[in-house]
């Protein structure tokens, strides 16, 4: 498969179902969501080919390939709602618009594993940045994560 190249016009996902609906058409493709500056940050094209790392924050490390999370729906889910299935996949990460600054916001990329990176996040490869996702689309995934009216769950965030 061809690498991706840099991206800046991405459409955006503005729904939330709009985000299950491209789920359950992805059959064939490893879809992700990356928290970042987006593609044409990541992306940079090194000498030849795209370099595609992130960083450890704890270490510093440069890790070989991005940190991103699978959207692909686990066959334990069952039949369960795929929109509440990608709102708890966006609001798990929804701290790192906040803790990695300005500019940072989630983005859906076709990708292939490549490894796992210090926090048994899975590390991709990008075949293709697909689009952004919506403060909106961010604000029904709080929204339904909240109505499930867990008191023992929340976002991944160490710094709380």
């Amino acid at each position: 498969m061809e690498e991706a190249r840099p991206q800046a016009e991405m459409p955006t996902i503005d729904d939330l179902g709009e985000l299950a609906a491209l789920l359950d058409r992805s059959d064939d493709e490893e879809l992700y969501v990356r928290w970042s500056r987006g593609p044409d940050v990541d992306l940079s094209p090194g000498d030849h080919k795209p370099e595609q790392s992130s960083r450890d924050s704890l270490t510093g490390i440069k890790l070989p390939g991005l940190s991103a999370n699978p959207l692909r729906v686990e066959p334990w889910w069952g039949d369960r709602s795929t929109r509440l299935w990608v709102a708890r996949r966006l609001y798990d990460y929804s701290h790192l618009r906040k803790l990695r600054g300005p500019g940072v916001r989630p983005w859906v990329l076709v990708g292939e594993q490549c490894g796992r990176g210090p926090d048994n996040e899975p590390l991709v490869i990008c075949h293709r940045p697909v689009a952004w996702v919506s403060e909106e689309a961010l604000r029904q995934s709080d929204k339904a994560v909240q109505e499930q009216g867990s008191q023992e769950w929340g976002p991944l965030n160490r710094a709380d």
